[in-house]
């Protein structure tokens, strides 16, 4: 590691002109939870490592007629305490409470854990669910993606070279709507997801409108579950609904045998933890927290 070089940009542009310049030996260091932890193994060997916590529009949050505009390295911790957000994105903000612990979240970032791209990543399905879309920089200007199109796989993204992902954007809620995101774990904290699911729903006078369902450590990449949400649009969450809602995403699944899971198992538990974070996502809307579930 004694040969990497640390550079402090000031700037999106001038950040971008550090990762090209690099030639694909760039990294970025937003709150470095995993790099430095991927540099230690040998799992990553940067040329040169780019800090970007100077970069203002990184490091803050704002918001603008109900829409959120999330700073890529801005601290999990400091979105935990924004009540405006948390409001607005209970889901969300549960989510990024599970990356690491108390101490962990006062450096890592919503924005690196989805750079790191692990399929098992917990903000990621609540990002999918809330329809977060990706504001990217780069040699060639700004673009925007889905962030469930922004993965490619494990380890991998769709950034081109010299391009850094800036912000993290959530739209402005609809009258009636919320979220929530549950994992399960082999333990009790600290574990890495075996399966974790994200939805938002949008209801009116009992009915779903609207919904999205993000769904984790099952594939590839976090998956969007279209089938899933068309499965509740329209319906009351009657049992009905549920279980065929539950299909889907049992049926999305594409994932691995490990020692957290089987591929049984973990098939399973998806449309388990789909009923129950719609259910949550229900009783939000109408003001009630679930007991025994943390309210964020």
């Amino acid at each position: 590691m004694s040969d990497v070089q640390y550079k402090v940009a000031k700037t999106v542009r001038e950040a971008a002109g550090m990762m090209l310049a690099a030639k694909g030996k760039g990294y970025i260091l937003a709150g470095g939870t995993d790099l430095l932890v991927q540099m230690k193994s040998g799992a990553r060997t940067p040329g040169v490592i780019v800090d970007v916590k100077k970069i203002s529009e990184m490091v803050s949050v704002v918001e603008k007629n109900g829409a959120f505009t999330i700073g890529a390295a801005t601290p999990a911790a400091v979105l935990g305490e924004h009540k405006k957000l948390r409001k607005a994105w209970p889901g969300v903000i549960e989510a990024c409470n599970l990356i690491g612990s108390t101490q962990i979240q006062g450096r890592a970032s919503a924005g690196g854990n989805l750079c790191n791209a692990s399929p098992a990543a917990d903000s990621v399905p609540a990002l999918v669910a809330a329809g977060c879309v990706v504001n990217i920089a780069g040699p060639k200007g700004k673009r925007s993606v889905p962030v469930e199109k922004f993965l490619a796989g494990p380890g991998k993204t769709t950034l081109k070279p010299g391009e850094i992902v800036v912000s993290l954007a959530l739209p402005k809620r609809p009258k009636g709507s919320s979220d929530a995101y549950l994992r399960l774990i082999p333990r009790t904290e600290m574990d890495i997801a075996v399966v974790g699911v994200g939805i938002s729903l949008t209801m009116k006078g009992g009915t779903v409108t609207d919904a999205r369902v993000g769904l984790g450590a099952v594939a590839p990449t976090v998956l969007l579950v279209d089938k899933a949400a068309k499965a509740l649009i329209g319906s009351k969450l009657d049992d009905a609904a549920l279980d065929a809602a539950a299909a889907a995403c049992s049926a999305a699944c594409k994932p691995i045998d490990d020692k957290r899971g089987t591929i049984k198992y973990r098939t399973k538990i998806a449309g388990v933890l789909l009923k129950r974070t719609a259910m949550i996502a229900r009783d939000r809307i109408n003001g009630i927290e679930h007991r025994g579930h943390r309210p964020v």
